[in-house]
């Protein structure tokens, strides 16, 4: 029996291995990750004001990999041979017909005194800790910020960072401690969150003037310090620190001979196609893909590659040619806990909702729809 390899647990991977199901497939799937179960980062948001727990977003995968009749193997990609066909893992190697990268990205930690920020998008733990920290503090200041890999500036997850930044001047009203915290927001970009578009941009600078959280905008980041966040031409005193550092791939791609993009993705052409390599495909963080700049490092981006890896398969192994192309698309609910903030970009559109509160719940429904989906 042919076999598809896929190497990654995360939203890329699951949704390739059910894509490929639905396309009736009757191949051998292996999924390769180190954790049995999916952690559903983009609620950690919640996790400091107690909407949600820990245990609640980590979600069990037997009844997932059962029904799709996936073979699991726990344990780290270190590296690949044969033009892909072998990976080499850190409990053998394993050999496939096709090979699906789905690894997710790694943060850059390369900023001097990094440790002494916490980086949200690292775990459910992280939005643990920032929840007791907070809850420690009678006062002070709060920084939060972003960057990007500067040799690849679509490599970066800043959504996630504005949502910390609302939610924690929200939380701070609802338990009245609000006046005794000053909030800063920082980012090396003039404009952060440009890859939203221009009107979100406004909204977002808007929102933040509104709710009384200054700015140190257009500022090199040169280095962390334990209480403090050291800018090229100023300097941000700070009680607890929130950064997310841009993205790169996976550290083993490094012994591998895949083609690589300035900023350490994986090179792969429109239609998720690594460069070079037959039947070598990668969907996801770890991949650097043609389109627009906007193009985000996001779970709905993720989905869209991988529905279009499976009908590649699908159409090689029926002997036709592949010929579906991932579509470029942003879907973006910018949560504040007391409302949300829509935001949705494709190649014509470029729609920005206005800040109600039904967009919280729409983004809670689309939380349960994914937990369902993979319990």
């Amino acid at each position: 029996m042919r076999n598809i390899t896929i190497i990654g647990s995360g939203f890329a991977g699951l949704t390739a291995a059910r894509e490929l199901r639905k396309h009736r497939i009757d191949a051998a799937i292996t999924m390769i990750s180190p954790r049995r179960e999916l952690h559903f980062l983009p609620s950690s948001i919640w996790i400091p004001a107690g909407i949600r727990q820990a245990e609640r977003l980590k979600v069990p995968l037997d009844n997932f990999l059962t029904k799709h009749r996936i073979d699991f193997v726990e344990a780290s990609a270190t590296g690949l041979k044969d033009g892909g066909r072998i990976v080499v893992t850190e409990r053998g190697e394993l050999r496939n017909d096709h090979l699906i990268i789905a690894a997710g990205g790694r943060f850059i930690r390369k900023l001097p005194g990094i440790e002494h920020a916490l980086i949200p998008c690292e775990g459910i733990k992280i939005g643990e800790e920032i929840g007791r920290r907070l809850d420690a503090l009678k006062g002070g200041t709060i920084a939060v910020g972003f960057a990007t890999n500067p040799n690849e500036p679509g490599a970066m997850r800043g959504g996630p960072m504005f949502e910390f930044l609302f939610i924690i001047d929200a939380l701070l009203r609802r338990q009245r401690k609000r006046p005794g915290f000053k909030i800063v927001f920082f980012s090396p970009a003039p404009r952060p969150g440009a890859r939203l578009g221009e009107r979100a941009v406004d909204g977002l600078l808007q929102e933040m003037k509104n709710r009384g959280i200054a700015t140190r905008l257009g500022r090199n980041i040169l280095r962390f310090e334990e209480r403090k966040v050291v800018l090229d031409g100023g300097e941000i005193d700070a009680d607890l620190i929130l950064f997310m550092p841009g993205l790169t791939g996976p550290a083993w791609l490094e012994n591998t001979d895949l083609p690589l993009s300035a900023g350490g993705m994986i090179k792969a052409d429109e239609l998720c196609r690594v460069e070079g390599l037959p039947n070598v495909w990668v969907v996801g963080d770890a991949g650097s893909f043609p389109g627009p700049d906007w193009m985000p490092k996001q779970a709905h981006q993720a989905d869209l590659q991988a529905i279009a890896v499976a009908a590649n398969i699908a159409a090689i192994e029926s002997g036709q040619q592949p010929i579906t192309r991932f579509k470029p698309e942003l879907v973006c609910i910018v949560d504040m806990l007391d409302s949300g903030m829509l935001v949705f970009r494709n190649q014509r559109f470029n729609f920005v909702g206005p800040k109600m509160k039904l967009f919280h719940w729409l983004k809670r429904l689309f939380e349960r729809h994914y937990l369902t989906t993979f319990r």
